[in-house]
């Protein structure tokens, strides 16, 4: 996002960021900024799909994820298709972060019901769910061969309570929380392990989305331990950065500092 998303800039972050060993890196999405919400991107925002697909020929281990893929902004069908042909092309390296969206004038510029945004996110998970099960699924009526079929991505659904707990236990692996106190988290995650377990299902991923105090080190620690206390599993540091100089410095200091003490993903 911003100006100084070039294509040099955007190779030169992932490479740092896979150089210090980091798990995954992740990008935003938004496709219609309106010109009173733009200050720091400037409206300028690249399609995740596509900047992923770029840096899958980039890189060579790290995870790349989306935090999150707005799930109504696009039709279901086509969505998949890039799903799975960039979890294809990437050698199963990507990590779906998924939501229903919020901002109102962007739903209005892409033509679409906000109102209508839960089942419009319910149905394309769906068609998720259905393509990487078979070769043969049916929209519309219509049979017809999903193909390419990986390795379905891990899916991580953000969101508030009580919605996207019930999404991410019908459809994904994972809850992708913004988190501001790490308390807060506390009795979602643990309710949410617990029906994880009621349905005989594996330990939720918790991939938490946060500002990490990255020019204060000592408390980024603390930070992160506290957010592993709660039971994440995973912290994304959420930041803008003036150039791949500002990115190498604040990986450096992750992969230093924070990654080994924090008893989580990062």
């Amino acid at each position: 996002m911003g100006p100084q998303s070039t294509r040099e800039t955007i190779a030169a972050c992932a490479r740092a960021a896979e150089r210090a060993g980091l798990d995954d890196l992740f990008v935003p999405d938004h496709v219609a900024i309106p010109p009173d919400d733009a200050e720091g991107s400037d409206g300028r925002y690249l399609d995740p799909l596509s900047v992923l697909m770029f840096l899958a020929g980039t890189t060579e281990r790290i995870g790349l994820g989306t935090a999150v893929l707005i799930l109504p902004y696009r039709p279901a069908l086509p969505t998949a298709k890039v799903i799975a042909t960039l979890q294809e092309m990437s050698g199963n390296r990507l990590r779906l972060g998924v939501g229903a969206g919020w901002m109102e004038p962007e739903f209005r510029a892409l033509g679409v019901d906000a109102r209508k945004r839960g089942p419009l996110t319910d149905a394309v998970l769906d068609l998720l769910e259905r393509a990487f099960a078979g070769d043969v699924i049916e929209e519309n009526g219509q049979p017809f061969l999903f193909r390419p079929r990986p390795e379905k991505p891990p899916i991580y659904v953000g969101g508030a309570p009580p919605h996207a707990l019930r999404r991410a236990l019908r459809y994904g692996d994972g809850w992708m929380p913004i988190g501001r106190d790490p308390e807060a988290l506390r009795e979602p995650i643990a309710r949410l392990r617990e029906e994880f377990a009621r349905a005989g299902r594996g330990a939720p991923e918790i991939v938490v989305l946060t500002a990490l105090s990255i020019k204060d080190p000592e408390r980024a620690v603390d930070q992160a331990a506290a957010y592993a206390e709660v039971g994440a599993t995973q912290l994304v540091h959420s930041s803008r950065y003036a150039d791949s100089a500002e990115f190498e410095r604040a990986v450096d200091l992750i992969a230093s500092k924070i990654r080994p003490g924090a008893g989580a993903r990062a």
